[in-house]
């Protein structure tokens, strides 16, 4: 869409006003850090973020860090609902199976054998989608919330997987490497502090 069409609304005053057009906006007095929204975004955005808005208004990019963590619950039920589905397709997979293996025993075997490869795919589905431009699961992303480094970057692949391995040192002793995350402002368990990573939330106006 040409930037000249696109629809701004525009927080001032505490309260969303608009939409407004492109050249409209010059007329506010916004400034950089006010907040805005185009259709199709699920969040505000202040306004130094938008290549557009900076080249009209002259105003540079302020990279800031976040400031809107996960909570502990967000988080577990994301990570619920990845296993949900991740063991939704493990049990498709058997059932497939059962078409082609008529023994009980081997349909026992097939059905409880391959359990703990739910676990291993967990680790790698998570370990590649959080290093991804998504930067979350499908759990995360149903949650609005999403891996990122101290500075609300992407996080790299290799750190990625190096996360999720850290997991283990969150679950000793008794779970308090994630009961941890009640313990500090940016809600990180051992794991994103061994990572240096922060999980976000959007920013709801």
């Amino acid at each position: 869409m040409d930037d000249q069409h696109i629809q701004y609304t525009v927080v001032i005053d505490g309260k969303p006003q608009g939409p407004y057009q492109l050249e409209q906006l010059k007329t506010l007095g916004i400034h950089t850090g006010t907040f805005i929204r185009i259709p199709g975004m699920d969040d505000y955005k202040e306004a130094h973020e938008f290549p557009e808005l900076r080249e009209l208004l002259g105003f540079t990019y302020q990279k800031t860090a976040p400031q809107y963590f996960a909570s502990f619950d967000q988080r577990l039920l994301a990570s619920a609902i990845d296993y949900f589905l991740l063991t939704l397709g493990y049990i498709l997979l058997v059932l497939l199976g059962f078409v082609f293996v008529e023994d009980k025993a081997a349909r026992m075997a097939m059905a409880f054998g391959g359990l703990p490869l739910v676990p291993m795919a967990k680790f790698i589905y998570s370990s590649m989608a959080e290093a991804s431009s998504q930067q979350a699961t499908i759990g995360k992303k149903l949650l609005n919330i999403k891996v990122t480094d101290l500075g609300g970057n992407q996080i790299s692949v290799a750190n990625s997987f190096g996360r999720n391995l850290a997991k283990i040192i969150s679950t000793a002793p008794f779970f308090f490497g994630y009961l941890y995350s009640f313990l500090n402002k940016k809600q990180q368990c051992f794991h994103d502090m061994i990572a240096d990573t922060l999980v976000v939330k959007d920013r709801l106006i």
